[in-house]
């Protein structure tokens, strides 16, 4: 007779117990997925956090931490722009950049019943998987329709869809953190990926062929125009000569050589300045490469006839570049009578919602009312 092991011991005497199937081992239970190490590193390590509805717990902590999950996205000052925009059931409403949802499901939850939601996003990635969370919130076709489009087209899919000008119109600017956080996609600097920027890696020239065939003027200029970067010559040249070398297909090198550049510079330096400007020099390329400063100036253009008298816009800006844009055509709507009322001092996060979620800091929140007819 076989004797049992002791706790701690493997069985190694008789035979395996049969499945209640038929002959064969029982099949063990799959263990529970454990991170590699306390604060895992990989991105695809990062499973608890990518995977709430089975690691709530985690992701809470996480959360709590100040920190953002992997593959999700914190919204951004929700509460001011629910303020500004004041959804109402039965209206009809735009979200430029639908991202992961945050805002989406926060003004569904107050157009219904009976109005509606189109969100807009280039995103072919992201875009299906926030389709079918918002989906499984119970939004079905009639409340909430999802279009694969740059917002510049936003007069293009109101006259598809056959809606008229909205009640609201919101856009939030920022590069969500799914995409930030993913090394696959190119956006970060502090994990290897290939370098790709790119909002819709189906289309257009990745970071890396864009800067495979870019001349030292434009890459200073975009330099200086995308990120004010004070030493975007130095940078141009630098990056210019550097790149007839071996050429720049990898975000860690790539940062590397933009540190070491500015490091190298003359003259006495901030300590965390070499990190500065790879941040800068990143956020540069991405707008270049998916043209988002023409991208919003379209949308700009295209508001007025989109949203109905009364209406009300929110736009939601991450930097200088932007917010200048909008203010600047927000200013000449309102003297030209096309906006009633506009914000006289733009909103910023409070310092709450900025230690809690530091991705928050530089937001810059602007909205404008719709004139009468």
């Amino acid at each position: 007779m076989n004797t049992p092991p002791s706790r701690g011991e493997p069985f190694s005497g008789g035979p395996a117990p049969e499945s209640p199937t038929g002959p064969g081992p029982t099949p063990r239970p799959p263990r529970r997925l454990r991170y590699s190490g306390k604060n895992p590193r990989r991105f695809a390590e990062k499973y608890k956090e990518r995977d709430p509805s089975k690691y709530a717990t985690d992701v809470a902590k996480i959360i709590a931490s100040g920190k953002t999950p992997a593959g999700t996205h914190r919204p951004v000052m929700v509460g001011e722009i629910l303020a500004r925009l004041a959804p109402k059931p039965g209206q009809t409403f735009v979200d430029c950049t639908l991202g992961h949802g945050g805002h989406g499901a926060e003004l569904l939850a107050r157009l219904t019943p009976g109005g509606r939601l189109v969100g807009l996003d280039v995103d072919p990635v992201e875009q299906p998987r926030t389709e079918a969370r918002l989906r499984a919130l119970g939004f079905g076709p009639e409340v909430f329709q999802v279009c694969h489009r740059n917002f510049a087209g936003i007069a293009a899919v109101l006259a598809e869809l056959g809606w008229g000008p909205a009640d609201g119109v919101l856009a939030d600017l920022g590069v969500s953190s799914m995409q930030r956080d993913d090394p696959e996609r190119g956006f970060t600097f502090k994990l290897d990926g290939p370098l790709d920027l790119r909002l819709n890696p189906q289309r257009g020239l990745s970071a890396a062929a864009w800067l495979a065939r870019v001349t030292q003027e434009k890459l200073s200029r975009v330099l200086q125009d995308n990120a004010d970067e004070p030493a975007a010559e130095l940078l141009a040249r630098e990056l210019i000569v550097r790149r007839r070398v071996a050429p720049f297909v990898r975000t860690v090198p790539f940062a590397r050589a933009i540190r070491d550049i500015v490091a190298a510079g003359a003259g006495p330096m901030d300590p965390a300045a070499p990190d500065l400007a790879v941040r800068r020099v990143f956020q540069a390329l991405r707008i270049a490469v998916n043209e988002e400063f023409s991208a919003l100036d379209g949308l700009l253009r295209a508001l007025p006839a989109c949203v109905r008298p009364g209406g009300r816009v929110a736009i939601l800006t991450f930097h200088s570049g932007e917010d200048r844009r909008v203010k600047h055509v927000f200013r000449e709507g309102f003297r030209a009578g096309i906006w009633s009322e506009i914000a006289d001092e733009v909103g910023r996060p409070s310092s709450e919602e900025v230690h809690s979620n530091p991705r928050a800091s530089s937001a810059k929140l602007r909205w404008a009312v719709r004139a009468e007819a």
